[in-house]
């Protein structure tokens, strides 16, 4: 960095941001940092007071911000992510789909690690729309060495550090269980919340089949549903009282059940079993009434084809359990299940 006298820094890259205040009209930066001085720049500098200013001179290990961190970011990017200009060392990284974000958080580490480097991301397994920002690749310098961005690139060179996975159109099958519901003695309020929740993630629900608490109608059915959809949601009988035998016919249909219980609350009573491959997702009662349960956290990545383990659910357990807001469900923006 040095000061020279604009009429001499024709060519060179502005070192500073330069902010053009009218009185009563405008007040901003009319020159950024990173600009490259032409010479019709040089009338509106002076009157803007600027009869100095500060320029870059790079050698040829270095790098500047703005281009560094276009790198940064084409380094960690992906098909499905667009990148913004690249201003003030910063560039903003959006999702071009809906989808579910990937985040390959040991690589995060590493690039924040180097010196000069900063890239913040939404948390993984995060629920993202078309145009959200998912990241920003920030360059802390106002120079870069190159040898850092070599580093970076060694990092990133065998496997994407940011990427989502976008949703495609999904059929389910519904089965709604309880004699209470079957007989008309109470109204289901299942449906509909299901629905909407898988409607919303662009798939559907092609039919509802309402069952008493019946072992081997539940069983026979589950079966019926796996052969025509993708997936079968469950619903009610989940409970351990000597009633509810929706978790027996689950097992009588044949499907491995590979989680039953959750450290997420609400959501304890939620199961996820396979059927071969077709999901068979058992809801608990608290679907009904709980805007987010663990059904919201899973869903998303049963849509994508990823198999719901054991072991994952039990790592949600450290932020499993919802604040019920009182002010108003912010979900997924807030720390539920990460």
């Amino acid at each position: 960095m040095k000061s020279i006298d604009v009429s001499q820094a024709i060519g060179m890259i502005l070192g500073q941001d330069l902010t053009r205040v009218v009185p009563g009209e405008t007040s901003g930066v009319a020159f950024k940092k990173g600009h490259i001085i032409k010479a019709e720049d040089i009338s509106l500098m002076r009157s803007m007071g600027k009869n100095n200013v500060y320029v870059m001179e790079f050698g040829e290990d270095q790098v500047h911000e703005n281009d560094a961190a276009e790198q940064l970011a084409l380094l960690v990017g992906h098909k499905e992510l667009l990148l913004s200009e690249a201003a003030e060392g910063k560039v903003g990284i959006r999702a071009q789909c809906h989808g579910l974000l990937k985040i390959n958080t040991e690589k995060l580490f590493e690039i924040n690690m180097l010196e000069g480097l900063s890239l913040s991301t939404l948390h993984n397994n995060s629920l993202v729309c078309v145009n959200e920002l998912v990241a920003i690749a920030k360059i802390i310098p106002l120079v870069l060495p190159k040898k850092t961005m070599d580093q970076a690139k060694e990092i990133c060179i065998d496997e994407e550090l940011i990427h989502i996975i976008p949703f495609t159109a999904k059929k389910a099958g519904l089965l709604i269980t309880g004699n209470e519901v079957y007989y008309g003695i109470i109204k289901d309020k299942f449906e509909a919340v299901i629905k909407k929740k898988f409607a919303d993630l662009g798939s559907v629900v092609t039919e509802t089949i309402f069952l008493p608490d019946d072992e081997n109608l539940i069983a026979e059915t589950i079966k019926t549903l796996a052969v025509k959809n993708d997936i079968v949601f469950v619903t009610g009988g989940m409970s351990v009282d000597p009633d509810d035998v929706t978790l027996a016919g689950v097992k009588k249909a044949g499907a491995d059940v590979a989680v039953y219980g959750t450290p997420v609350l609400p959501g304890a009573m939620f199961m996820t079993a396979y059927l071969g491959e077709i999901p068979v997702i058992g809801i608990p009662a608290c679907g009904m009434f709980s805007k987010v349960t663990v059904l919201d956290v899973v869903l998303p990545q049963i849509l994508i084809g990823e198999r719901i383990t054991r072991q994952y659910i039990a790592s949600l357990g450290h932020g499993g359990l919802c604040r019920r807001c009182e002010s108003g469900c912010t979900y997924p923006h807030c720390s539920f299940a990460k």
